[in-house]
């Protein structure tokens, strides 16, 4: 046997004690070692819903994350101490046929208060204005008997649409606000709109700071309400 191999034989009884010797402690380590605390739970927000239900000119096409009129509309809430919260269901694209297909999801959050902004992409697509009306009535109508009260919000549509167009779309609005008495807010981007300072190159969705005075048109038809 070599002198290598008989230190190793000397040394691996002292290895095995040692080891055995630390494991101990470091169980008592582990014991000693508070157990983490686990967070509490959030509490439910219980503040009465106000959903924005509508287009991109709800959902804030084009704008920065956080400068939708409803993002807006939260903070004024906020400001003035008006316990709601806002729930922005607008989705670019949608016309007042996918409102309407949509239309359960909105009373399934049981809102207080529902601001009702559709018919602009029917309008510039040209649809016959006999279904906008349709659609509008039986959204109003579902909502209605949800137990939620509706803000209407109204649109117009560029001139080259014709005056004759032009006047049977705006009247859809003016109609059913006085057949359900309903609040109305008459054109939802006044004092936005052909602004270009506050619409973006399109010359259909505001801008951030144009959503800021969307949010401002709407507070002045839904302060009544809250």
């Amino acid at each position: 046997m070599t002198p290598r191999s008989l230190l190793y034989l000397l040394m691996t009884p002292l290895l095995f004690i040692c080891c055995s010797r630390e494991q101990p402690k470091s169980a008592e380590r582990d014991e000693a070692r508070p157990a983490a605390t686990p967070a509490p739970p959030m509490a439910p927000d219980a503040r009465p819903v106000i959903v924005a239900f509508g287009n991109s000119l709800t959902a804030g096409f084009g704008a920065d994350p956080g400068e939708s009129y409803p993002d807006f509309l939260q903070k004024d809430l906020d400001q003035r101490g008006a316990r709601y919260r806002i729930v922005n269901a607008g989705v670019s694209g949608d016309t007042t046929t996918d409102g309407l297909e949509r239309v359960a999801t909105v009373t399934a959050l049981k809102p207080a208060i529902v601001i009702l902004e559709f018919g602009g992409n029917d309008g510039l697509r040209g649809l016959p204005v006999a279904t906008t009306r349709a659609n509008l009535d039986q959204i109003i109508a579902t909502l209605r008997k949800a137990g939620a009260k509706i803000v209407l919000a109204g649109m117009t549509l560029p001139p080259n649409y014709g005056p004759e167009y032009i006047r049977s779309f705006e009247a859809v609005y003016r109609d059913l606000a006085k057949q359900y008495r309903l609040p109305l807010i008459p054109f939802l981007l006044s004092g936005v709109g052909g602004n270009p300072a506050l619409m973006q190159r399109d010359g259909i969705h505001p801008t951030g700071e144009g959503n800021r005075k969307v949010a401002r048109n709407v507070m002045e038809t839904l302060g009544p309400l809250l």
